[in-house]
């Protein structure tokens, strides 16, 4: 059993006894410490709540809502939903702020309570340490019986959702229709299965070849839509000679591509592309985070904008984007933020534009990938003993290469003309994870190594 208590939400496995996994007590006291810290902070009582469809949706979804209730509370309970789809609705129904049940690209058994602010963005660092707090005071103040909450069901936002993308001007329904699409989809037996086929039909697509689209959250393989994931979604863009295939996560806030001949566009790629599109027709900046492909930098750069990077985290990268003004951003595990829609991840939105692109540039999918820079990232760990200090490793591993470009947001970053490595140490475990980007794998590879020899040398491993 598995509960991990962050900043930004609280996830678990289902089962187990009270504080080792996601059970039911430990949802109803983040739930509470969440809701009370909505109405401290805002004084509103409504917050939104919405959920993928794993197997243990509808129990969590239960235990939410009855113990905002009772915090007088209402709910718009959106259920069957997506992350990005919630994000969106918490501010067009002027909430509180916003719950979205998932755990994301986890296994079935894992389930999480994702908070949101009431600008439908998820809270900060300062916020989440506040909503930690409230849960292990105990200081919460539930409702008599004349003041709980009430429940509204409402099912209108997947055409909500729908429909606002649509007005993006950004997205030419006309072009997409003329194209003609053939797509595959693999939405990995949750929301997706419903979102994405729609979009797609609102955008004009009419061969629409879904898998594992029934949103009953038994996931056919592993739903981090990785290429060891998505070999039954390739061999159906190749039996329906269909012109892409599209694959999104339980939540559908992360998303990447098959080509038609069945090979990986390449999941750092998806940012890349929708990047590329924006950026010929909104100039302006662009942020991504560290461990994401040196791609979207050659790609801003070569359109005569500027590219920054953030730390690993979506409100890092959020924060950063409003800072500089970014057009676009996002993180390289196929997550798009376009801030002319809103500040989070959408899948639905990165859908839309990219086939927008696809349509507009006179290229197959595969021509499109091959037009931008080639890289390829190595990602790998070290485990170190407990008693090490890991902050002082880095640093010297940071002094050795203090002659290269570094950054130090995040770990240590250090730059080799256009290679990168990015070490980072665990909050949870002594380990230090070391991703490395070049023009090769076998290069990536050797960078990676280069760096693991030089923590084994310093901190004596060998």
């Amino acid at each position: 059993m598995t509960l991990i208590k962050s900043i930004s939400g609280i996830r678990g496995t289902i089962g187990g006894k009270p504080g080792d996994g996601l059970t039911p007590l430990d949802i109803v006291k983040f739930t509470a410490a969440f809701g009370q810290w909505v109405i401290n902070q805002t004084n509103n009582r409504k917050i939104v709540v919405g959920r993928d469809a794993r197997i243990s949706g509808p129990m969590v979804k239960n235990l939410v809502i009855g113990t905002l209730q009772g915090l007088g509370i209402d709910v718009i309970d959106l259920d069957l939903s997506t992350t990005p789809t919630v994000e969106l609705a918490v501010p067009m129904e002027k909430a509180g702020g916003g719950i979205i049940l998932t755990a994301s690209h986890n296994p079935k058994q894992w389930n999480a309570l994702k908070l949101l602010n009431a600008n439908g963005e998820f809270i900060n660092a300062a916020d989440g340490k506040n909503v930690l707090a409230l849960a292990e005071s105990g200081e919460l103040n539930f409702s008599e019986v004349d003041e709980l909450g009430k429940v509204i069901p409402d099912a209108s936002y997947i055409q909500k959702h729908i429909d606002h993308i649509l007005n993006l001007k950004l997205v030419d329904v006309a072009a997409i229709k003329a194209a003609n699409f053939k797509v595959a989809v693999d939405s990995v037996n949750s929301s997706g299965g419903i979102f994405v086929p729609a979009l797609l039909k609102a955008l004009g697509v009419e061969n629409i070849y879904s898998i594992f689209a029934e949103p009953d959250g038994h996931f056919p393989h592993n739903p981090e839509p990785l290429p060891e994931n998505l070999t039954a979604l390739s061999n159906e863009v190749v039996k329906q000679k269909a012109d892409l295939g599209i694959a999104v996560d339980p939540d559908v806030d992360r998303l990447c591509f098959v080509c038609q001949d069945g090979s990986m566009f390449g999941e750092e790629y998806t940012l890349v592309a929708v990047a590329d599109y924006i950026l010929q027709h909104t100039p302006g900046n662009t942020v991504s985070n560290l461990s994401s492909t040196r791609a979207l930098r050659d790609v801003t750069e070569a359109s005569g904008n500027t590219y920054q990077a953030a730390a690993v985290g979506e409100v890092n990268v959020v924060n950063l984007m409003k800072e500089s003004k970014a057009v676009i951003g996002g993180e390289g595990n196929g997550g798009v933020i376009y801030p002319e829609s809103h500040y989070g991840r959408d899948a639905l939105v990165g859908i839309a534009l990219f086939l927008t692109h696809l349509a507009k540039s006179g290229k197959d999918i595969l021509a499109l990938r091959r037009s931008y820079p080639n890289y390829f990232i190595s990602k790998n760990k070290i485990d170190l003993t407990p008693e090490l200090d890991i902050d002082a490793l880095l640093d010297q591993v940071q002094e050795k290469y203090k002659s290269q470009p570094i950054s130090t947001i995040d770990g240590v970053k250090i730059e080799f003309d256009k290679q990168w490595v990015h070490l980072r140490r665990s909050n949870t475990e002594p380990i230090i994870r070391i991703y490395a980007e070049s023009a090769t794998l076998a290069e990536a590879d050797q960078l990676a190594n280069q760096i693991i020899q030089d923590i084994k040398t310093i901190a004596n491993l060998n």
